[in-house]
Parts: structure tokens; C-alpha cells; sequence
């Protein structure tokens, strides 16, 4: 499959918005702010440094699934802290394999070191059915417009 574009090109069609966690927040606070988000994943940020990432995975797995309590617990004991980013210019095809390998479905962009944005998985997907719709688009006017010539 063909899937062509940028990243850059997917973080233009989205909000400019970055939610972030200080590595001092209690988990509980940081579930708070995904749900108020409607997020799956926080970056976790001293200042403008990325220093990990926390997500609703996680949560379940770090938190529920071992008995503790997330008021109580801080983010940096349960974050990721092994992140994976990439930049504007990376190609799509490139970021939904990594994704994919890795078993992520949120990922830093940065631009030196500073974070630029956040796409989903759900973003790369909706960025590759936009494509072959515009594929498909495209070839129905061509096949339309050969016939309507003759």
C-alpha cells in the first residue's frame, strides 16, 4: 500500500494543543486530565524537556493491575520513560511501522528538542483513508470525464 505524506502534513490537520504532566503529578490527576481531554496519553514534561510519556495503558497496567492507589502515586514511577519521537518531515509510512512494531499509538514530534505536537495512530489512519478517498476522487473524474469527452 502506498501511503503517502508527512507527518508535518497530518499535525496541520490538528489541533496545535500539546497535554502535558509534570513528573510530580499524581497519576490520578493525570487520568483526570486525559478524560478532561479525551486523550489516551499525556507527554511528561519538566518545563519544555520531554521526559516521558504516560498513557491509559499504563495506567491499567501499573496501576490497577498491581493494587495501587493513583492518588497517591507519582507519574515518573509508572511513565515510559524510553520515548519514541519523530519529526515533521518523517514519512507517514515510516511512523504507522514504528507505531505498529513497537506497539505504541502515541508519538512525540519534535523539532530539535522541542515538542511540536503529538499524533495518534488514529491520526495516521484517518490521514491514509483521507488520501485514498482523494485517490479514489481523482480516478472517478478521470474515468468520468474520458467518457463524457466522447
Amino acid at each position: 500500500m502506498d501511503v503517502s505524506g508527512t507527518i508535518g502534513a497530518v499535525l496541520n490537520q490538528k489541533s496545535r494543543e500539546i497535554y502535558s504532566v509534570s513528573p510530580n503529578a499524581t497519576v490520578f490527576e493525570a487520568v483526570q486530565l486525559m478524560d478532561t481531554k479525551n486523550v489516551g496519553a499525556l507527554l511528561v514534561m519538566e518545563e519544555e524537556r520531554l521526559v516521558g510519556i504516560i498513557s491509559e495503558r499504563d495506567y491499567t497496567r501499573k496501576i490497577m493491575l498491581r493494587g495501587k492507589r493513583s492518588r497517591e502515586t507519582k507519574v515518573n514511577e509508572i511513565m515510559s520513560t524510553n520515548v519514541f519521537t519523530t519529526q515533521r518531515r518523517e514519512g507517514v509510512e515510516t511512523c504507522l511501522r514504528l507505531m505498529t512494531d513497537q506497539h505504541i499509538r502515541h508519538l512525540p514530534v519534535v523539532d530539535g528538542d522541542k515538542v511540536v505536537g503529538v499524533i495518534s495512530i488514529g491520526d495516521l489512519v484517518k490521514h491514509v483513508i483521507s488520501c485514498q478517498q482523494a485517490a479514489i476522487a481523482h480516478l472517478e473524474n478521470y474515468i468520468h470525464g474520458g467518457f463524457a469527452a466522447g
